[in-house]
């Protein structure tokens, strides 16, 4: 792939989705774009579903998640978040009193961090043969879904996203996590596709966001990245970005007139030689343990590397 700006287009699908020439550029760039992973029955399964979910949302608590400054959060309602399915509005949704300015609809950042577990559409998407095939062939012995969100980026008002690597926000010891991000709908430069820094991976994780005592904290500050080196990743819906641990990725503002949906999740290797930490943020109860990938039992990679 170039560093241009990448373009989906119509590609017949295959059984594993990966060819060597696409595990090359995960180790390579740091990510690969995989054109028709998803259907367009399964996007418009998914963009219902989470639709259904808003409407079925009533806020008591307001929580705002805040794109460029995770540090603020301290509220429990995040933190529990890792055990449910909840609801985050962004950062530009309410007046300077709490109320809404447009309807709830339009006013939601996210849901997150459990659908993945405890919503049947979701579930039954993350959990797919296709996904745990996928996710074997990049690596992991025992894939583990930790944290899936539903991205709304709302027209005018969805957030930018600093440039940021996933390893920072969870992590395992070693490093395993991947993060998938499913384009729902059509990602372009004017409702704020993922920008990459091909190659970014090879420098490891900058810094930490550590979850202690119900308080984020950074260990360390992330540098300062050129944009003007970032690719832009303008694709279709349907097409799902696959991203190594420390590569570096932002988006920015959404300032146009239509959404950009997105399903993320993040997966680690769940296997005995790869440790969660207990100082990642996301913990669950002991009574909601995370889950390893059942269709992923037996399975061994496609491609061989």
């Amino acid at each position: 792939m170039s560093q241009q700006a990448v373009t989906a287009s119509a590609a017949p699908a295959k059984a594993s989705f990966l060819s060597q020439a696409d595990i090359h550029q995960f180790h390579q760039d740091g990510y690969v774009v995989l054109e028709n992973f998803a259907s367009p029955e399964e996007c418009a399964a998914l963009i219902e579903r989470a639709n259904s979910l808003v409407d079925g949302f009533t806020p008591e608590n307001v929580s705002v998640f805040s794109t460029t400054n995770q540090a603020s959060v301290s509220d429990d309602y995040f933190f529990d978040s890792a055990n449910n399915i909840s609801f985050f509005f962004e950062e530009g949704a309410h007046d300077a009193e709490g109320n809404l300015l447009q309807e709830k609809a339009l006013s939601i950042n996210k849901i997150g961090h459990a659908l993945h577990d405890l919503d049947p559409v979701f579930r039954k998407f993350t959990r797919s043969s296709k996904m745990a095939q996928l996710l074997v062939d990049l690596g992991q012995s025992k894939p583990m879904p930790v944290q899936s969100m539903y991205i709304f980026k709302q027209p005018r008002i969805g957030g930018k996203y600093a440039p940021h690597q996933d390893g920072s926000f969870l992590a395992t010891e070693p490093h395993s996590v991947i993060g998938l991000w499913l384009a729902v709908e059509d990602a372009t430069l004017e409702n704020g596709c993922l920008w990459t820094l091909p190659g970014s991976h090879r420098k490891g994780v900058y810094n930490r966001m550590l979850g202690v005592n119900k308080k984020i904290t950074f260990d360390k500050s992330m540098p300062d990245f050129d944009l003007s080196q970032f690719t832009p990743l303008e694709v279709k819906a349907g097409t799902l970005i696959a991203l190594h641990h420390s590569n570096v990725h932002y988006s920015e503002h959404n300032t146009s007139s239509k959404s950009r949906h997105a399903y993320s999740l993040h997966v680690v290797d769940g296997s005995e030689d790869h440790k969660w930490l207990s100082d990642n943020w996301l913990q669950r109860r002991p009574d909601f343990p995370l889950e390893p990938m059942d269709p992923a039992k037996g399975l061994t990679p496609l491609i061989q590397v």
